[in-house]
């Protein structure tokens, strides 16, 4: 008897998760977040709940408890369901139950891992009603565009990685709304992450200028959105314009602590040091785990440290020597700071590495680069960056020509940012001819040489090139040698 009761327990919770993946919340979404990630998420989404004004908080609440139950810390994430619950009730009252079903879907999933079956129940019959109630051709899936747009903003907060996907949301949302102010405000949003990580050659297309502008008609009192059109207005050299935008959104009190972060961002770029570190002050006395603003930070004390070597024409003593390691130290305890935060974060890698260099230590540096390519799942471009980084630092402090080499070969094989393809390929052939000035038969100078014609496109001078690599291995009867110039 026992064990047909199991029997029946089993099936129904079989049946109970079918119904479960046909529904449209965080845990069917696919979010694509590390472990290692989720503190700086967490911190990320309680300093939006408490510093971000915005109509839109429901699904922060929803995310939350998601987090909570990626952390193991369930009956937390019950709360933030509720809380999520009564915001609904609050703002959208007279549309509560197709705003609650993301809500819904998401107690329906917990409850079910939780071992609470019959309560997973209770809510997807709360789903299944209301798609009855608006004719959705599936039992427990609606498709509509607010739908579209909350799994959009989940995307959008779980990092790069997400992008693409969050793009696609707000488009759907968009092509059946087209003046919704919350989908525009989203997809500019994304539209602008996703150009930050486009490289600086890049820069000039600017994709999210005109969604900026379009969010910011439909949106004229969002101060966080004229930040971003500052920043962006500021790299395709339109700075003047930009800083309108700036000054606008800091006289506007919402969202202050955003604002600060993203005018802090303008003003460094702009050389204001003073200024930019004032405003990062502020904002990190209300979000002090931010990894963000310690890693403006840190850039701005980087920033202080070139302009004092420059003005001391890169010999700095006395005073001038003091206040350099001063601004050394004080970079790398916040670049350290931001990544104990946010182990993802590689390009503060890069800059942490930089100011180990800087004081004079390599080892910590090699350590700073190693972790950095131990990182799951980095993006290529990103991969590229930390290649012709570490290669230069192979190359100047370390003197190692060959591992300089391998890494600078390594950044231009991957095809995805042309400034920095092109950078490797510079430093590749400086390195290629420098060695060929000291031995003219040098097979692997002449086969890098022939690489990097190859790319160019100048098949001919690549053609030279290989073939003198080809007859001097010959030649020497070296068949390593001669491999690498085939390889390459």
């Amino acid at each position: 008897m026992e064990e047909e009761q199991f029997a029946d327990m089993s099936e129904d919770a079989d049946e109970v998760k079918d119904k479960l993946a046909q529904l449209r919340c965080h845990f069917t979404w696919e979010l694509l977040i590390e472990d290692t990630e989720l503190p700086d998420l967490e911190n990320r989404i309680f300093d939006e709940i408490d510093f971000l004004d915005t109509k839109y908080n429901v699904g922060i609440h929803n995310l939350l408890a998601y987090v909570k139950h990626l952390k193991g810390q369930n009956q937390e994430a019950l709360g933030s369901l509720k809380e999520a619950e009564d915001l609904i009730q609050q703002e959208h009252a007279a549309q509560s139950d197709a705003r609650s079903l993301v809500t819904w879907g998401n107690y329906a999933w917990l409850y079910y891992h939780m071992g609470r079956p019959a309560e997973a129940q209770a809510y997807l019959d709360m789903v299944e009603s209301t798609c009855q109630k608006f004719e959705a051709p599936s039992r427990y899936r609606m498709e509509c565009p607010q739908m579209d747009c909350e799994e959009g903003w989940a995307l959008l907060k779980c990092g790069g990685k997400n992008y693409e996907r969050a793009k696609a949301c707000f488009e759907k949302a968009l092509a059946v709304e087209p003046e919704n102010p919350e989908f525009s405000t989203g997809y500019a949003i994304t539209i602008y992450r996703l150009d930050v990580f486009s490289t600086a050659a890049e820069a000039s297309e600017a994709f999210c200028l005109q969604p900026l502008k379009e969010a910011i008609r439909l949106n004229p009192k969002d101060a966080y959105i004229k930040a971003l059109l500052a920043l962006k207005l500021q790299d395709v050299g339109q700075e003047a314009e930009g800083e309108k935008y700036i000054e606008e959104a800091l006289t506007n009190m919402s969202s202050q602590t955003y604002v600060f972060r993203y005018a802090a961002k303008f003003y460094r770029r702009k050389g204001s040091l003073d200024k930019a570190l004032q405003l990062l002050k502020m904002a990190l006395r209300a979000t002090p785990s931010s990894a963000f603003l310690h890693h403006q930070i840190g850039l701005c004390y980087r920033a202080q440290m070139i302009e004092i070597k420059r003005a001391a024409n890169w010999q700095p003593r006395g005073k001038d020597r003091e206040n350099v390691d001063r601004m050394i130290r004080l970079a790398l305890s916040h670049f350290q700071f931001a990544l104990e935060q946010k182990p993802t974060f590689d390009v503060a890698y890069i800059h942490l590495a930089s100011m180990y260099i800087e004081a004079g230590d390599y080892g910590r540096a090699e350590d700073t680069y190693q972790r950095a390519f131990c990182l799951k799942s980095l993006e290529e471009e990103k991969l590229q960056k930390i290649h012709f980084h570490y290669g230069q630092f192979q190359e100047f402090q370390k003197k190692s020509e060959v591992n300089a080499i391998i890494h600078y070969l390594k950044a231009v094989k991957i095809d995805k940012a042309p400034f920095l393809k092109d950078k490797s390929m510079k430093s590749l052939e400086k390195l290629a001819l420098r060695k060929l000035r000291r031995n003219a038969s040098d097979v692997e100078s002449l086969s890098i040489l022939g690489f990097i014609y190859k790319v160019k496109g100048e098949m001919n001078k690549a053609l030279e090139y290989y073939e003198r690599a080809l007859r001097l291995a010959a030649d020497f009867g070296n068949s390593e040698t001669g491999s690498l110039a085939v390889e390459i």
